[in-house]
């Protein structure tokens, strides 16, 4: 098992690491990263509306 690496620094510094991680991956690699994270967003927007709609046809136990 690999050890796990926590992030502990100033902002300045991790946002530098991970500009410079960004940076050495390749195009399509970035590519692939974005589309996940539009994907995830697209899921979480309609997460909401679903629960929402879910709740608003459920029946009251009155």
């Amino acid at each position: 098992m690999e050890k796990s690496i926590l992030n502990h620094g100033s902002p300045e510094v991790l946002e530098a690491r991970r500009i410079a991680e960004i940076k050495s991956l390749s195009y399509v690699e970035r590519l692939e990263r974005l589309f996940a994270i539009i994907e995830v967003s697209y899921m979480m927007r309609n997460a909401a509306k679903n629960q929402n709609q879910i709740i608003r046809n459920e029946p009251t136990n009155n």
